[in-house]
């Protein structure tokens, strides 16, 4: 395994950073906390002209034909500049999921206008028993002639007042089931949840939602081995961000440090601060090595459900851990919501838990081990 990066995905981090540097400064990222839509339709648009929502898409689909470990690159400088957007359950979420199981139609129909940023899609799995198992879906569909009928409620839908459509997950007689549904559909009504990053999030509740049988994603009742894929490609897609955006929170700290004079010398001098930073380095370059190991797996072809675990379970935590010292060291101006520090680790505790926390993925880490 080689984690080297070539020519081309240095090109592609060091393209992002600038790019970002530039696009999205914190200020854009507080004003969209703020507004209704959550994200920038003009950034999301110039984000799409450089290729970056068809990046994992072959070019058959207007695509990159790039793979996973390329998108960690490109997440992880996404997450150090905390952009705001719908483009992890558009691309991730719901694009991969229709390359690898959608019938050619939906492709051609869906994969073009993802990767063209004209095409805005999000994922409706958790429901009130927040429960990641499969008997946690209790959403409904009845089969009618040829149409399904969904009705049922579900939580924590990132960015469904802008989506264009929505992969609602439910129950067919014949067992688990994913619809894609366009997210205006009659019945669905919508209400925005008030969440610790801000990042707009839904409850959305499908009231007898009429479907065709062509929206099925899949085969009808065997779409948990779908949401396996998904959930673990989502926790991925996620760790690349949340590493991306450690890596902002030591950089701003260790700057502060050398900055911060009390005693007449920099705080940066005194060695608890500098062992604290350098815990914060470690904690950081084993999410960073985790998350990697577990793309490139992805990337060849290979079972990874452990190593993805292994790189959410860490990542989430070590993200308390260097947030912690990050406040700590910052002291009273990091609570200031005119300073950085506060905007990453709101963001750092909602990536935690996105697709599950670390005693959820240390499960999934002792069934691999035959326990």
């Amino acid at each position: 395994m080689n984690l080297d990066l070539s020519e081309e995905q240095e090109m592609l981090k060091k393209t992002a950073r600038d790019f970002l540097e530039q696009e999205c400064p914190r200020s854009l990222v507080r004003e969209m906390e703020q507004g209704e839509k959550g994200y920038s339709p003009e950034l999301w648009r110039k984000m799409a002209e450089l290729g970056w929502m068809g990046l994992v898409f072959p070019e058959e689909y207007s695509g990159m034909s790039g793979n996973f470990v390329d998108l960690i690159i490109l997440l992880g400088e996404m997450g150090r500049a905390l952009v705001p957007g719908p483009f992890i359950p558009t691309v991730v979420s719901s694009g991969l999921p229709i390359f690898h199981h959608g019938t050619e139609e939906q492709k051609g129909n869906f994969l073009p206008e993802i990767a063209s940023g004209e095409l805005i899609m999000t994922l409706a799995l958790t429901e009130p028993s927040t429960r990641f198992d499969e008997s946690g879906t209790e959403a409904k569909a009845q089969h009618q002639f040829t149409n399904y009928s969904i009705s049922g409620t579900k939580l924590f839908v990132p960015y469904a007042y802008v989506a264009d459509w929505i992969i609602c997950v439910a129950r067919a007689e014949e067992g688990i089931t994913l619809f894609l549904v366009p997210a205006k559909s009659p019945g669905i009504n919508l209400t925005v949840l008030k969440t610790i990053a801000s990042d707009k999030q839904f409850e959305v509740v499908f009231d007898d939602v009429k479907v065709p049988t062509a929206n099925v994603l899949g085969k009808v009742g065997d779409g948990w081995k779908i949401i396996k894929q998904i959930e673990e490609w989502s926790a991925l897609a996620w760790c690349g961000y949340e590493v991306g955006s450690l890596q902002r929170v030591l950089e701003m700290t260790v700057s502060y440090a050398n900055e911060r004079i009390q005693f007449e010398r920099p705080i940066g001098s005194f060695q608890v601060i500098q062992h604290k930073c350098a815990d914060m380095l470690m904690d950081i370059d084993g999410a960073r090595f985790l998350t990697y190991q577990a793309a490139w797996k992805v990337s060849q072809g290979l079972a990874a459900s452990m190593e993805i675990s292994m790189a959410k379970a860490w990542t989430g935590e070590a993200s308390r851990r260097v947030c912690l010292s990050g406040h700590q060291i910052h002291a009273g101006i990091g609570l200031f919501t005119d300073y950085d520090m506060e905007l990453y680790f709101r963001r750092a505790k909602a990536m935690e838990l996105a697709f599950g926390e670390g005693d959820f993925h240390r499960e999934i880490i002792a069934q691999q081990l035959g326990l």
